[in-house]
């Protein structure tokens, strides 16, 4: 921290990614000393282990951004340190002396596939989105040793967002890459993803029948045009609604074409099918959309979808802290606006953590909603805590052999 500086608040900000450094910048800005906890050892987040590899222009993009925002004087930034794994929250409240605590932690754990007994049958033909997800993106580096998965035709995705595309993208790339490696060809995954696999496969004199896959298939329990993959403002028409129906089939019909994959709508996981000690598949209900526009089981009809592998991509929800009251699955608020966390004067969310969303755009504009409201805050604190927390904060830099935001991140940035 700067001598020179002086600073009328001090605030914790709990995540450093998209979110996380929005507000810390605008919150420095707005003349408060900002802590920002980081649980990985860069900030960058689902920016950089939900987006898969082959969006690598808007990950270098978000890359910038963040780092841009938290390399700035009045920033101090505390990789590595997950909270609720390396302080508790009760540290964080009563100990370090913030006069606000912003919680900018996204939306890491995945939802629960919603059938009875299913995460008994986790890496044993199960498996989610985000660890699946972190495996593609992190598998070819040098040294790299998290989760394992061994790609199989045929698969099930069950969802229907971008992060269900997205896995189903995975799928088809990675069974289209290894049998043409078996036919002594090797491609790569941007470049597959980018030209689409019918154009690939032409320019080497194939189809994709001649590779003899089936592909996978996601399934969905609403309608096509019902898939989120583009919303509409608030408050829109009824022809505006429709134009984001049409837009959404429109995208959908553009992937699928380029990737190959299918899609079942208006079909729901009921039951599962096992062979032995693992999964072997899902058993679906026929759905209908009610009167609210919900998801209704039709009665009697039902299929069953033989598979040795199923991905789970039904969204994702915050990881709960010791000591923060959830509602379910996400934080109990007193104001989803303002991102007021219940029972606590001064503790507040924003982005992912507080739209249960994973979408970039939607947690800039939720985080720089919040952060705008603090900023009227920040104006009325006159704190002195600023130099205890810079103390703080200087300690945990020393343990963790901290010299600096632009050295430390790219020392830890892999090498290919």
């Amino acid at each position: 921290m700067s001598e020179n500086l002086q600073f009328s608040a001090n605030i914790a900000i709990i995540g450093g990614a998209t979110a996380g450094a929005e507000a810390a910048s605008r919150l420095r800005e707005a003349g408060a000393f900002c802590v920002v906890f980081e649980q990985n050892d860069r900030p960058y987040g689902k920016v950089e282990d939900g987006l898969p590899m082959w969006h690598h222009a808007l990950r270098n993009k978000e890359y910038r951004t963040i780092d841009e925002k938290l390399d700035q004087p009045g920033i101090s930034f505390l990789p590595s340190t997950g909270i609720g794994r390396d302080i508790t929250f009760h540290e964080l409240l009563e100990d370090w002396g913030f006069d606000l605590i912003l919680l900018a932690n996204g939306a890491w754990r995945d939802r629960a596939l919603p059938v009875s007994g299913a995460d008994t049958y986790i890496n044993r033909g199960l498996v989610y989105q985000n660890p699946f997800i972190y495996w593609f993106n992190h598998y070819r580096e040098a040294g790299y040793d998290g989760p394992t998965y061994e790609v199989q035709d045929g698969a099930i995705v069950v969802g229907g967002g971008l992060a269900s595309i997205d896995v189903a993208k995975v799928l088809q790339i990675e069974t289209t890459l290894k049998a043409l490696r078996e036919r002594g060809i090797e491609e790569d995954v941007v470049e597959l993803e980018t030209k689409g696999i019918p154009a690939t496969l032409t320019k080497h004199d194939l189809t994709w029948e001649d590779l003899g896959l089936e592909g996978c298939t996601i399934y969905y329990r609403r309608r096509i045009e019902d898939m989120p993959l583009a919303d509409p403002p608030p408050n829109a028409t009824a022809e505006k609604i429709a134009k984001i129906e049409s837009v959404r089939v429109r995208m959908l019909e553009k992937a699928r074409s380029k990737l190959l994959f299918k899609v079942e709508p208006l079909w729901s996981p009921i039951g599962l099918l096992t062979e032995g000690d693992k999964l072997a598949g899902l058993r679906f209900a026929r759905t209908r959309l009610d009167e609210n526009g919900k998801a209704a089981i039709v009665p009697g009809d039902v299929r069953n979808a033989d598979a040795s592998l199923v991905i789970s991509s039904i969204g994702s929800i915050p990881e709960p802290i010791e000591g923060l009251p959830m509602d379910g699955e996400l934080l109990r608020l007193e104001d989803a606006d303002k991102g007021k966390v219940v029972t606590f004067e001064n503790v507040f969310g924003c982005g992912n953590v507080v739209t249960g969303k994973g979408n970039l755009v939607a947690s800039r504009k939720h985080s720089a909603s919040v952060a705008s409201y603090l900023a009227e805050k920040v104006a009325a604190v006159d704190s002195s805590n600023t130099e205890k927390i810079s103390q703080k904060a200087a300690q945990r830099h020393e343990a963790i052999g901290y010299g600096g935001y632009r050295a430390w991140v790219d020392a830890h940035t892999p090498k290919d």
